[in-house]
């Protein structure tokens, strides 16, 4: 298997790699989008993250076809194409074993072969709305239901969706964009420090992958067992009254639409929280995840030019003030 970039080792890109943490932390937070610039290691920051976790059970990682699996394999990570059709990502019939055999069996997609891990759509704005609409539905259910040509099927399908793209190409529309839990901004380092240390480390990497894991499998370790024990913690961190009410108040500030906002900013805060070994989220948890999980949620204000992060930064500082 080809060696995956150590997630240590990526330089920059902070706000992306604190959400795919929380992301992996809770997978009910729904999913992370990415949007900015190509070449901002973004695919390599999610295929480092898997390649970090722990093997999981190799009975639950893809649905089984009726074929038992023992032992234990790689989180999935799986990169959805642009021209994926729907029988390819949700599964069809397998014409090989109906045209061989006579037998109706069904062929898994890509759906599948995500679960228990990581799917990765690159350019998600550029997806047909209908396959995204699917996408959507089964990441917030956790299951698969497929019936065509007299097969009826039901499977697992529990994965994190990270969706990246770039506004400039399309943009995703609002109701869809909203049901990502997450939303983060990457942009072209712009400090000469930091472009130049990236091309030591890519350097680095390509000319002894092994070695350069080796270099940081300290850091590593220390991020999987910190996430080891996020997830362990997370039923029993405590959301207090006061919290909640922050993060209403928030929404309210900003305008966000519906009770996602809410929703996801306490489990975003619990994650945190769980991160950073606490025992209950606090307001600074609720601020510090605001931007990624309200950003994508805000209306746009024609009398109010200035950004989303903008908007939700300005609220957060009047309710400092109003404290």
């Amino acid at each position: 298997m080809r060696r995956s970039f150590p997630f240590s080792a990526i330089v920059g890109q902070d706000e992306m790699k604190q959400a795919l943490l929380i992301a992996a932390v809770d997978a009910r937070i729904g999913g992370v989008m990415v949007f900015g610039d190509r070449g901002t290691g973004k695919s390599t920051a999610v295929r480092a993250l898997a390649a970090l976790l722990p093997p999981v059970p190799a009975a639950r990682a893809g649905y089984q076809d009726g074929t038992p699996r023992k032992g234990r394999v790689p989180v999935p990570f799986i990169d959805l194409p642009l021209g994926a059709t729907e029988d390819r990502v949700v599964g069809a019939l397998d014409l090989e074993r109906a045209l061989g055999a006579g037998e109706k069996a069904f062929e898994p997609g890509l759906l599948a072969r995500a679960n228990g891990g990581f799917l990765y759509i690159d350019e998600i704005n550029l997806l047909e709305d209908h396959i995204v609409d699917l996408l959507l539905d089964v990441a917030a259910s956790g299951e698969n239901v497929v019936e065509r040509e007299g097969l009826s099927v039901r499977h697992p399908a529990r994965f994190v969706l990270v969706g990246s793209g770039n506004p400039e190409e399309g943009e995703l529309r609002p109701q869809l964009l909203d049901r990502f839990g997450l939303s983060v901004e990457v942009r072209t380092p712009a400090r000469l420090p930091d472009r130049i240390e990236i091309l030591k480390r890519c350097d680095g990497f390509e000319r002894d992958p092994d070695g350069f894991a080796a270099t940081w499998e300290k850091a590593e370790r220390k991020t999987l067992r910190r996430l080891a024990r996020a997830r362990d913690a997370l039923p029993d961190i405590d959301v207090p009254d006061e919290v909640l009410g922050y993060a209403a108040q928030l929404c309210m500030a900003v305008g966000a639409d519906g009770l996602r906002g809410e929703l996801t900013l306490m489990r975003a805060a619990r994650a945190v929280a769980a991160l950073e070994g606490a025992g209950a989220a606090t307001p600074a948890h609720v601020a510090a995840v605001a931007p990624m999980a309200l950003r994508h949620r805000l209306r746009r204000n024609v009398l109010d030019e200035t950004g989303s992060t903008v908007r939700i930064e300005r609220a957060l500082a009047d309710l400092a003030q109003a404290a």
